[in-house]
């Protein structure tokens, strides 16, 4: 009896793929904390650096890695953010309330996921493809439209006005807003994905489409909302961004449509879909910022930054592999022993 207790425990443990994660992202903090000049890293000027830059990809990275646990891909949120910027900069330009812009620029991220949801679930077309397709087109049309120039919003928009307080603000005069925004979107799409029925859609939408229509889920809405939420977080990420910054470029974002999907798959989800966690995303978007943040101060070249982000993924889904493979090795001996028994 022991025997068995000891198996299925051990069964639990390499079912949590975050534990892999949680461990990474210990091992880098101690890391990069005894190791970086004058131990910089832990310094209270970085920290609040990362509290301010980690939440603009990991907001992101949070919708995203819900989309992969669906089964799909979004490769146009590198289009996506930098449009949803040029509308709120065009908004602001254009002396709209400031009350309806925030709505208008997340109406506009929402409706962007939404043609990318009809796209791959109506049309019929794979989501690597379609999200790849209009990545090119948002693309070409803000560049036409912006003409690639710089657009400075200070002019528009008080500084100390609350509405820049609540996007880039800090709490209590200590804590970045950026990060309680981060914080608490996670906690929101946690409740959603693992304690709401619409969760259970997504996790069986995305490990098997078709028993999940035989249950009586419509995944094809399932699949839209995910990637309405995808545009809705880009949304709200360019409006935090272009506060920040103080001005629009077009060329905001690129190169995020990797980053993020490396921060889910480092956070422990699967790319064929129906594994995964929103606290892994959480930790594993945490591990590509620190080391991006880690290797500047260490004064490493920045090109090998993406020498690093290929070996961390290659060896989170190593890892992943293996613990599932052991995980099903332990499952089919308590199977045979108990049948035996």
């Amino acid at each position: 009896m022991d025997k068995e207790r000891q198996i299925s425990l051990i069964i639990k443990l390499f079912s949590y793929r975050v534990l892999s994660t949680l461990v990474a992202f210990g091992g880098l903090l101690l890391f990069f904390a005894f190791f970086t000049p004058r131990h910089l890293f832990v310094s209270s000027r970085n920290l609040e650096l990362l509290s301010k830059l980690a939440p603009d990809l990991g907001i992101v990275a949070l919708g995203v890695g819900l989309l992969m646990i669906c089964g799909e891909f979004d490769l146009s949120i590198s289009s996506i953010l930098p449009f949803c910027s040029y509308v709120f900069v065009l908004l602001l330009k254009g002396g709209v309330n400031l009350i309806f812009i925030p709505f208008i620029t997340i109406a506009t991220g929402a409706l962007l996921g939404f043609l990318n949801g009809v796209l791959t679930v109506k049309g019929g077309i794979p989501s690597f493809i379609a999200t790849l397709g209009t990545m090119m087109f948002w693309r070409g049309v803000l560049y036409v439209f912006s003409k690639m120039s710089p657009i400075a919003i200070r002019l528009y928009l008080k500084s100390d006005s609350f509405f820049v307080h609540i996007f880039t603000g800090k709490l209590a005069g200590i804590i970045p807003v950026q990060i309680v925004w981060f914080i608490g979107i996670g906690i929101f799409l946690g409740i959603l994905l693992h304690f709401h029925r619409f969760g259970n859609w997504v996790y069986a939408t995305g490990d098997n489409k078709e028993a999940a229509r035989a249950m009586g889920i419509n995944t094809d809405m399932v699949k839209i909302i995910c990637f309405i939420i995808v545009g809705i977080l880009c949304a709200f990420v360019a409006m935090i961004q272009i506060i920040r910054v103080g001005s629009f470029s077009s060329r905001v974002g690129q190169g995020w449509e990797l980053k993020a999907v490396a921060a889910s798959v480092v956070g422990g989800t699967s790319l064929m879909g129906g594994i995964g966690s929103m606290v892994g995303i959480f930790c594993g978007t945490f591990i590509i910022i620190v080391i991006e943040n880690a290797l500047t101060m260490l004064r490493i070249s920045y090109s090998w930054t993406y020498v690093v982000f290929g070996l961390v993924i290659i060896s989170s889904v190593l890892v992943n592999f293996y613990m599932e493979k052991r995980r099903l090795r332990y499952g089919s001996k308590v199977s045979e022993e108990s049948s035996s028994g």
